[in-house]
């Protein structure tokens, strides 16, 4: 581990690795502060479970429109650096809020200006991601290659660390802290990284430019925003099908991506406005005629549809677990933490065993296993467990943990699909709208729980009929399989 962690330190450098990781580790420990979040809705605002719902979907759109921060670091270079004036931008926006809603206390009791400041958060967050996925994207080209599945491991590393570690102290905190302290606390994180911000250099646009257009004839330059993707294409390896469709488009992929470069070029005559509107024209231009071709756009709109016909009933869930079972943070911060474990199992599960299995298989039994787990809850709230002599803390925790672990059996033939479906060339901005298709798909979802909980007057002390509302949840959990046709019928884990 230590001769591991020497040789990224070797090939990437100290400061690079500690901004990577400390980004990733304070994505993950955003779970430390939405706990205290959460409570503030519903004890200090005294928020229904659907207008929290509502707010909570509200402030994490930003997350939906990822392309656009790509996209914008990618044609718009500030003072000749496309990556860290960016990355100063986001974290000032991820940090900022959280100061603001720790000493002023008519701005956290106010649902209005807490929507904003949250939004605002996750706008920078959103961004911060984008752009340290670009970076690292941009840092294991050419003679670092090898290391890039070293360095993508260690960034999801950090990031699991710092769920776990956020959820488990998260609901301590709340024991023992106001909530305004556990924000102040909590902006100690931004801080810092702003802080690294300044330990990483960058070169210049311009730079950059000159020596890709002197790499196109032999390289496939990838979009700057490339992160997500250039990650996972080493977690999901391409088999030989694969690489011949690619092979069949490098022809075209090469003039696109040259045509790119070129436009990044600075021209005689061009004012910098005209340069970056047509910079910014000729990307959206390339991602919307990909994005278009069918064998893209049906996988797209199928993981679109199995997130907005299922209604999330998370917020409802949290109000009966906090109101009616008595659990305090504490433990519902632990139960996060078996659901990252979980997640983990998931994703080691399919990796080793089911890559294998036709992507539509797994996804019809992931639903399946959903609908199944699902059914837990309604056990929960019917007290059926309590006859049997199984506890509300043991079904909370075994939910939490099953549940996650299932659903990344849904999450990973997502990954798996857009890494292989990503035309090259513009692999990096695809992918961010794939990601970003699926957390509109997510946050959709959330305002149909929203008005499923609205109209089954589900509120703070009234959840008579939360049963039927998680009924009619398993019922919509079979609904995305009567599109699986959408999926490409041979796609596998290793092959589309």
């Amino acid at each position: 581990m230590i001769e591991w962690v020497k040789q990224l330190n070797k090939a990437f450098g100290a400061s690079f690795l500690w901004l990577i990781c400390l980004i990733y580790f304070t994505q993950g420990f955003r779970s430390f502060v939405w706990t205290a979040v959460s409570y503030q809705l519903k004890d200090n605002l005294k928020l229904s479970p659907s207008a929290s719902q509502f707010v909570s979907s509200i402030a994490f759109f930003p997350w939906s429109i990822k392309p656009l921060y790509g996209i914008l670091s990618d044609c718009i270079p500030i003072k000749g650096r496309k990556r860290i004036p960016y990355l100063v931008i986001a974290t000032l926006l991820s940090l900022l809020p959280w100061p603001m809603l720790g000493i002023h206390s008519n701005l956290r009791s106010s649902q209005w200006h807490l929507t904003v400041l949250l939004t605002v958060h996750n706008l920078g967050s959103a961004m911060a991601d984008v752009v340290v996925d670009a970076m690292i994207a941009e840092a294991v080209r050419s003679e670092r290659a090898s290391f890039s599945g070293d360095l993508q491991s260690i960034s999801w590393l950090s990031m699991a660390v710092g769920g776990i570690w956020g959820s488990l102290l998260g609901g301590h905190a709340l024991t023992n802290l106001q909530i305004d302290k556990i924000f102040l606390l909590f902006s100690v994180l931004p801080a810092i990284q702003l802080l690294s911000c300044g330990l990483v250099g960058e070169n210049s646009a311009a730079s950059k430019v000159s020596h890709e257009s002197a790499n196109s004839s032999n390289s496939h330059p990838v979009n700057g925003n490339g992160n997500i993707l250039d990650e996972d294409n080493i977690l999901l390896k391409k088999s030989s099908a694969s690489a011949t469709r690619r092979k069949r488009s490098q022809k075209n992929s090469n003039k696109r991506a040259s045509m790119r470069t070129k436009s990044l070029i600075p021209e005689k005559g061009d004012s910098l406005i005209s340069r970056w509107f047509h910079s910014l024209k000729t990307a959206t231009y390339s991602l919307l005629r990909a994005f278009r071709q069918p064998i893209i756009l049906r996988p797209m709109a199928w993981f679109f549809l199995a997130q907005i016909t299922v209604p999330n009933l998370s917020t409802v869930m949290f109000y009966y677990q906090t109101e009616v079972l008595n659990l305090d943070a504490s433990f519902l911060g632990t139960a996060r933490v078996v659901g990252w474990l979980g997640l983990m199992l998931g994703t080691f599960t399919y990796n080793h065993y089911l890559k294998t299995m036709k992507l539509r298989k797994i996804l019809l039994w992931a639903h399946v296993g959903l609908s199944l787990l699902t059914l837990l809850d309604v056990i929960l709230v019917s007290r059926l467990n309590l006859a049997y002599g199984v506890s509300d803390k043991i079904m909370v925790v075994f939910g939490s943990a099953l549940f996650d672990a299932v659903n990344q059996f849904k999450f990973m033939p997502f990954l798996v699909l857009s890494g292989q479906l990503c035309p090259p060339g513009i692999e990096g901005t695809l992918f961010a709208l794939f990601m970003s298709i699926n957390n509109l798909g997510s946050t959709l979802g959330s305002f149909v729980g929203a008005g499923l909980a609205s109209i089954l007057n589900l509120s703070s002390g009234s959840f008579d009929n939360l049963g039927l509302g998680i009924a009619i949840q398993v019922l919509c959990t079979f609904i995305p399989i009567a599109f699986l046709f959408l999926i490409p019928k041979e796609a596998t884990g290793i092959s589309a």
